[in-house]
């Protein structure tokens, strides 16, 4: 597996894989063409059905600028992944000098056709599925979260974890305070400052599920409004690991030692399902961003909630298990319904994973190994159509209800 680094980014929202993938492949197109006297990207696929929702002309606008780019969106699909691009540069005529062909694969990640990675990072870590991960606690005694601290660079998970712990914190701050409308057709307003107000009249044990909600409402509000956000592992899904991780830190008051190390541990779990499957909503449907996510928190609760590695992974189990075969399917291309909502729910699923998983002893029929394969599996067998394109389900529904 590659480092965590990969998986937690930073950047402008509201899609991993329709901003800050593309943003990132023009960035380096500019950098390698500067002589280009303008520019024009042709868009596929996924990047070409939901972009204009998704901001993805913006996101690569912008990192050509102050240097003009032509914008093409192409109905067809190219053969390697849906979310294909092929950026080109031109002289002072418009004749193409240089081109380049890559496909954002999912949590901002490029790769070129054959499965090779733009700027290749190499792999840290030698285990490849939940079984090794284990394997290695069992012989060395020690939680998963510090398979991070021996693998990764001196002092990551005091410097770069705790630098977007900070960034996770500020999103669900600036969020609880916004109010008025998201941008787009649907007029959709902001909820997470309405849900704290209400939240804090009730009683603690009736509490949880609002303070859950309003966390992570804030942060996906703000990604859905272009906000720069942590994709934990996506764009679409980042406000459920922080809705986790901040309610634990601030209403129950784990240590921020404890937070940094429960992030490092979702992260392995985070990592191992892009390893082995997909974290592309274009790829194998919101399973694999939404689902990820909540497996990922439910890891990080069970063990700031003292359970053992079994636990941890039995708890990450139940939240991918339970988000099986779930479709991607926004309406109007704007990751807001059921985006948003989405969020919500898989952050409070996730502590009840946890929970759920404390009260066994850890030991479990299905295994996280083997949801991940599956998971992978529904993924390529679900209708292109539930996959990040706003053809089917949910985005179609809401057009027949406007009649």
């Amino acid at each position: 597996m590659q480092s965590l680094k990969y998986l937690y980014r930073y950047g402008m929202g509201p899609s991993s894989s329709h901003t800050i993938g593309p943003n990132d492949a023009a960035r380096q197109f500019k950098a390698k063409n500067k002589e280009a006297k303008s520019y024009r990207v042709k868009l596929y696929g996924s990047l070409s059905l939901t972009g204009k929702g998704h901001l993805t002309d913006k996101a690569i606008i912008s990192a050509f600028a102050p240097v003009s780019c032509e914008i093409i969106w192409c109905d067809k699909e190219l053969s390697y992944h849906p979310n294909g691009m092929k950026l080109e540069a031109l002289d002072g005529v418009g004749r193409v000098i240089n081109e380049w062909t890559t496909f954002s694969v999912g949590g901002g990640e490029l790769r070129d056709e054959g499965g090779v990675t733009t700027n290749e990072h190499p792999h840290l870590y030698s285990q490849k599925s939940m079984e090794e991960v284990l394997a290695w606690c069992n012989s060395s005694g020690r939680p998963i979260w510090q398979l991070v601290d021996e693998v990764e660079e001196d002092g990551f998970i005091e410097g770069y974890l705790a630098d977007l712990w900070q960034k996770m914190q500020k999103s669900i701050d600036t969020g609880l305070k916004q109010e008025g409308v998201l941008h787009g057709g649907l007029k959709l307003p902001r909820k997470a400052r309405d849900f704290m107000a209400q939240t804090r009249r009730l009683k603690d044990t009736e509490a949880r599920t609002g303070l859950l909600s309003s966390y992570a409402l804030a942060v996906a509000e703000e990604n859905a409004d272009g906000g720069f956000v942590v994709t934990a592992p996506t764009c679409g899904s980042c406000g459920i690991l922080p809705s986790v991780l901040y309610y634990n830190f601030y209403e129950k008051g784990h240590s921020n030692r404890s937070i940094l190390n429960a992030m490092a541990t979702a992260g392995i779990i985070g990592n191992l399902v892009k390893e082995n499957a997909s974290i592309s909503g274009a790829e194998v449907g919101c399973q694999g961003e939404v689902g990820v996510a909540c497996a990922m928190a439910a890891g990080a609760a069970a063990q700031l909630l003292g359970g053992s590695s079994r636990q941890i992974e039995y708890a990450a189990e139940m939240a991918l298990e339970h988000h099986l075969g779930l479709t991607c399917d926004p309406i109007l291309g704007l990751v807001q319904i059921p985006c948003i909502e989405r969020n919500a729910f898989a952050a409070v699923r996730a502590i009840a994973c946890a929970d759920y998983a404390l009260l066994s002893d850890g030991r479990h029929l299905v295994s996280f190994d083997k949801v991940v394969k599956t998971m992978k599996k529904t993924g390529h067998d679900m209708l292109s159509l539930y996959r990040e394109t706003s053809l089917g389900g949910l985005a179609t529904s809401y057009f027949e209800t406007q009649k």
